[in-house]
């Protein structure tokens, strides 16, 4: 064993027994891949597989150099059980993990290794197996020592009873397996973690086992990715956290213009700033004008530009398919709402009440600017309200609903479940304040509140969920953010649930907000369909909208005057809604 010494890839304070580091295993792992390794495609194909930096410094070196101290085994053994390299897509991941194949088969210095491949399917593991094989038949050293079988997926080292082999996508076939490396390729496709976990802990036996996990970002949807991806960003933070996690991720900021092509490294920014610090292979064997291309189309196609975002920039997004645009949106925020300058004029409210433990969302809906009730368009004044255990669960974003919650956008309510007096008390005030023409409202989880706002002075219209229904109220978004007339004053919960909105889109063309596709929360933006839905209605009577103010003694004929009594409800349904069966 040659000499010890701290990492320095690893952390300034290290805890005892890990990240030590031995120049002689990291120069071993670049070595075996420059001098034996070569390019199977392009240009280069048959060109000795000469690193880049940013692979050698970044990734081969930290990983097969680091040790830590077995006691079981008395000596230093590799660090690293497990391996998170996240990156944009062509950046050369797949030839990579190709590279480290060869390297646990024949390379590693392990008796009888088993390597494997493994995917959501057997046909995206053997792309890995694919270039693998390629590099073997292109190397004289490699063909001359290993053997090929085709048919099985499956190369052979007979001189140390090794093999790698493909293996199907499933949990099940990973039972009965005893893994010297593991190439877990686009992560971002496992539905659940049960063959991450099969694969991991078929590791017991092994000296020093190594899970290698390459992906792209994806959209949030995809709840196991993004569970491992949220774990090693902490553990970059903070490599104490989690010694046997290695992570390399490069991820654009989400505040960052998706448009700005940043720049390459430099002494000031030693990986580079947007494409390039999700891109590291542009400038080498990414060509930025394929960038261009795609970012050009993506300014004019909103799904493009999710596309963009996950596969360009490695960014998280919350959608597939994207609805709202959020630089339109935050050009629509750039006017202030005052509260105060508000009060007295009519609007429309929307309320969606989630399950007993989530977000509720009320949003006024103004007409006209937040100074003139004459201007064209909409004035948006929202807010929510969320148990204390919904925030803890998002342990992610804890630190954003701190800031919401602080600033009076939020309120976080105390208990396991939803407060609904909380929500009673602060729509009774703005009932006193505003003159509040019709509450529209999904009739899930509603009914009591409901009833009890009737009660009290609110005239409440049930909004069916149906694209029939909302699709209006989409379009009348839509056409009020491109019209730079949907003033919202930058409210940043309803801004986070824009950004994740998906639609529902029937057959013939009608859309409407899903909650079912969206990978977060969307409460504020159907609230906000909800009070759009209103503005449509035929207004008869000028509802009578002042609450009832418990502070004060009325008589009970001005009582009978400020009430919307619950059995005009049905009246009400069946005049606005003739044809919907519930």
């Amino acid at each position: 064993m040659s000499e010890l010494i701290r990492s320095p890839f690893g952390p300034v304070d290290p805890r005892e027994g890990f990240f030590y580091y031995d120049e002689k295993k990291a120069t071993h792992a670049v070595n075996f891949v420059e001098k034996l390794i070569v390019h199977t495609k392009g240009r280069h194909a048959g060109a000795p597989f000469l690193l880049d930096e940013w692979q050698k410094k970044e990734i081969v070196q930290p990983l097969f150099g680091t040790m830590m101290w077995d006691d079981q085994y008395e000596e230093y053994v590799r660090q690293y059980r497990i391996a998170w390299l996240e990156m944009a897509r062509k950046n050369g991941k797949s030839e990579l993990l190709s590279a480290f194949a060869l390297l646990g088969l024949v390379g590693d210095f392990e008796e009888s290794a088993e390597v494997y491949s493994v995917a959501v399917d057997r046909d995206q593991a053997g792309l890995v197996y694919n270039t693998a094989k390629r590099m073997v038949e292109l190397s004289p050293i490699l063909s001359n020592r290993l053997e090929i079988i085709d048919s099985k997926k499956r190369i052979i080292d007979r001189k140390t009873n090794s093999f790698y082999q493909v293996l199907p996508g499933d949990a099940a076939g990973a039972l009965g397996t005893n893994p010297s490396m593991v190439l877990f390729d686009e992560v971002l496709t496992q539905r659940d973690r049960h063959l991450w976990d099969s694969m991991r802990q078929g590791f017991g036996t092994r000296r020093q086992p190594i899970m290698i996990a390459a992906t792209t970002a994806a959209y949030r949807t995809a709840a196991f990715a993004l569970e491992e991806h949220e774990h090693s960003l902490r553990v970059r933070e903070n490599q104490n956290l989690d010694p046997a996690r290695f992570v390399f991720a490069r991820n654009v900021p989400d505040d960052w213009d998706w448009t700005d092509e940043g720049q390459p490294p430099s002494g000031e920014h030693p990986k580079g700033t947007g494409w390039y610090l999700a891109n590291p292979a542009l400038g080498s064997f990414l060509n930025i004008n394929n960038l261009r291309a795609e970012a050009d189309e993506a300014k004019e196609k909103p799904t493009a530009q999710n596309s963009f975002r996950v596969f360009r920039l490695n960014q998280w997004v919350s959608q597939a398919n994207r609805w709202l645009d959020m630089h339109l949106w935050d050009e629509n925020g750039a006017v202030k709402v005052d509260r105060e300058k508000l009060k007295g004029r009519p609007c429309y409210a929307g309320i969606d009440l989630a399950a007993t433990g989530d977000f509720n969302a009320w949003v006024l809906l103004f007409p006209g600017s937040p100074e003139d009730p004459e201007a064209e368009g909409w004035t948006v004044l929202p807010h929510f309200f969320v148990p204390r255990p919904a925030v803890d669960r998002r342990s992610n974003m804890r630190s954003s609903f701190e800031v919401w919650e602080r600033d009076g956008f939020l309120t976080v309510t105390e208990g396991a479940t939803t407060d609904f007096k909380a929500i009673f008390r602060h729509i009774a005030k703005d009932a006193e304040e505003f003159r509040i023409r019709y509450l529209g409202y999904d009739p899930w989880n509603a009914t009591q509140l409901i009833n009890e706002l009737e009660e009290h002075g609110l005239t409440a219209v049930k909004v069916p969920q149906s694209a029939a229904r909302l699709n209006g109220p989409c379009k009348a978004i839509e056409s009020a953010l491109a019209g730079r007339e949907l003033r919202h004053g930058s409210h940043p919960v309803l801004r986070w649930m824009a950004d994740n909105v998906e639609l529902d889109v029937t057959n013939d063309g009608l859309v409407k907000p899903s909650k079912a596709k969206s990978g977060e929360k969307i409460d504020g933006i159907a609230a906000l369909a909800n009070a759009f839905f209103l503005t449509a209605l035929p207004e008869e009577e000028e509802a009578h909208v002042t609450f009832i103010n418990f502070n004060e003694t009325y008589s009970d004929s001005e009582l009978e005057a400020l009430l919307t009594p619950a059995s005009r409800q049905a009246e009400r349904e069946a005049y606005f809604f003739p044809d919907d069966d519930d």
